[in-house]
């Protein structure tokens, strides 16, 4: 039997002068105080400073982007109906930086939603902006960097948030475990983003390492002795930066787990050697129980599953995630559920669980189609009918040599004057008052490359009437190189959609009568599959301007959104530093807020 080559159970001391720390910042609460876990001053109050340090995410020492010396960033824990205030000074010295709060739907605050160009101005370095917002739903979630590619650069952290004082969650469990998913590459964000925007384009690759909480491998694996690793067993004494995050477990009790996945690139799926879980909570909204055992998730998902830790407790067992929807070139990321009556040292008798084969797309839509709404207060049943239907079709393209992707033939491009202001303030020179395309036309053959390679670049948005019910249908298709076809996952900022179907081929009006109006999950990221459509229904009414974009990094930075606006002329008391740039700084800059 093989052994880890340290403990995990080993504990830091409490020591007495940090004790004298706490009782200090009890007593003068209203005084700012800082500690190295949370940096948290107050009640839901938290002071941070973004900034580049060094850091081992894998092994292997590089640059990422942290808050307050910390890698991930820190988690913030806050209960519904809390307001969060983040108060975010830039320390990057040389770019710009805001922070999306992913599924959060800002209602009455859609300027911290945290994008830049479209709800606020990029803080540029030396700046501090305060993000002020309500917490208004239970559920798992995560922040992270909306500007460039700084989600890549390690800019995240998770965020949970309790039920309210009073209320109950619709299951029962005895302890929790919070899993942040990413991948990591050795190369920096400004060279992948240099790579992406040349001609021609230079694809960023695989990434080197997937991490759990921040903490993977290179070059070495957890399990190599059991013979089918080409890598070496890793050396750990457990105080590295990249020792793996162990779940500590009493026997015959039940764990919630949650997962949130901000990776920048992988698809990924979660198996627990002889355990099933039972998967109760998507995106912050509860789900009909279903049992499994093993999970895809998708850049931008969340997932609560309830773990009954009812195996042989003189044993561990592997934790396990791998790539899907891509052909792997990284290994799994692995880490342990151990038992605590036997030493957290102690590998698991057999292998880690084999990942389902990269392209096993009917082992992903069996999982997709089980996910149920649960009949619950807390989320609102399907309206039955639509106003409006958007129809988006994603397509690979050429614009002068470079390669984008494109929406109907529009690939996204930001403007300078964010449109929260623009379209507020009625300054129609800020961005492309042209409608974007709601269709595509019918004779396009989404299962063969575009015959016209070429696109163009643009910002218009698509105005929606306020508290008018829209549907879109994501719309997949061949890429520029024959017989390939993409996953995408794509994330809708400041509203939950219900999730109504998904189907083969094109769309038609005759694949309406597959759309599930009974119990569609509701949620804010949906994916989409190769050479398929996706059915999506929202209801408008959160006044502002939204994102709605494909989750994977690289391809939003090729221009792989559209922008959504609605009742802005309903916001009020925007804090000027949110357009402190453009033509909202130059006219309107007077007073605090705006409007």
């Amino acid at each position: 039997m093989g052994t880890l080559t340290y403990n995990f159970l080993v504990d830091p001391p409490f020591s007495r002068s940090f004790k004298g720390l706490i009782i200090w910042c009890l007593l003068l609460y209203m005084i700012q105080c800082s500690s190295a876990t949370s940096n948290k001053t107050g009640n839901n109050f938290y002071k941070w400073e973004v900034e580049y340090m060094y850091w081992s995410p894998d092994g292997i020492e590089n640059v990422v982007m942290g808050i307050n010396g910390q890698f991930p960033g820190p988690t913030i824990r806050a209960r519904a109906g809390d307001i969060v205030h983040v108060q975010l000074t830039n320390k990057l010295q040389t770019e710009g930086v805001v922070i999306h709060w992913h599924g959060i739907r800002q209602k009455g605050t859609p300027w911290a939603d945290g994008t830049a160009s479209i709800s606020q101005c990029v803080i540029n370095p030396g700046e501090t902006f305060d993000y002020r917002f309500t917490v208004d739903r239970a559920g798992t979630y995560f922040y992270h960097g909306h500007y460039g590619m700084q989600r890549s650069a390690g800019l995240y952290g998770a965020m949970i948030v309790d039920v309210a004082e009073g209320e109950k969650e619709p299951f029962h469990y005895d302890g929790e475990f919070d899993l942040l998913l990413s991948d990591w590459w050795h190369k920096s964000v400004h060279h992948q983003e240099v790579g992406l925007s040349s001609r021609p384009m230079r694809w960023i690759n695989e990434p080197q390492a997937l991490l759990i909480n921040g903490r993977g491998q290179y070059g070495c694996s957890l399990a190599a002795h059991y013979g089918n690793s080409s890598f070496s067993q890793c050396n750990i004494t457990g105080h590295e930066q990249w020792a793996p995050y162990i779940l500590h477990v009493d026997p015959n009790r039940t764990y919630r787990i949650r997962i949130a996945s901000t990776t920048a690139l992988a698809s990924l799926n979660m198996a627990i050697g002889n355990h099933k879980m039972v998967v109760v909570e998507a995106d912050g909204n509860y789900l009909q129980p279903f049992e499994t055992d093993d999970l895809d998730i998708y850049s931008g998902e969340s997932y609560s599953v309830l773990l009954k830790t009812s195996q042989d407790s003189s044993q561990n067992y592997w934790i396990s995630f791998g790539v899907r929807g891509r052909e792997p070139q990284t290994p799994q990321a692995l880490t342990i559920l151990n038992y605590k009556t036997n030493s957290a040292s102690k590998l698991p008798l057999s292998p880690p669980p084999v990942t389902p084969r990269w392209d096993d797309y009917a082992h992903s839509k069996a999982f997709s189609n089980k996910i149920k709404a649960l009949d619950h207060k807390s989320i609102p049943k399907p309206s039955p009918t639509y106003h409006r239907r958007i129809v988006l079709l994603n397509t690979q393209s050429k614009m002068n040599g470079y390669t984008k992707w494109s929406i109907n033939n529009v690939s996204l491009s930001l403007p300078a004057t964010p449109y929260l202001g623009s379209i507020r303030f009625g300054l129609r020179d800020a961005f492309d008052q042209t409608k974007p395309p709601e269709d595509f036309p019918e004779h396009y053959d989404v299962m063969k490359p575009p015959v016209n390679h070429n696109t163009t670049t643009g910002n218009g948005v698509y105005m929606l009437g306020y508290y008018s019910t829209v549907d879109v249908i994501l719309q997949n298709a061949n890429v520029l190189k024959e017989n390939v076809s993409e996953i995408h996952p794509w994330h809708l900022h400041g509203h939950d959609f219900w999730v109504l179907g998904y189907g083969e081929g094109k769309f038609t009006r005759s694949d309406e009568k597959k759309f599930n109006l009974k119990n569609p999950p509701y949620r804010n990221t949906a994916v989409i599959f190769p050479y398929g459509w996706t059915a999506l229904r929202f209801v408008a009414d959160n006044p502002g301007v939204w994102a709605f974009h494909c989750h994977i990094e690289p391809h939003l930075h090729m221009g792989m959104g559209v922008v959504f606006a609605e009742g802005v002329q309903h916001v009020a008391k925007i804090p000027k530093e949110a357009l402190s740039c453009g033509l909202t700084a130059k006219k309107f800059m007077t007073g605090s807020h705006l409007g």
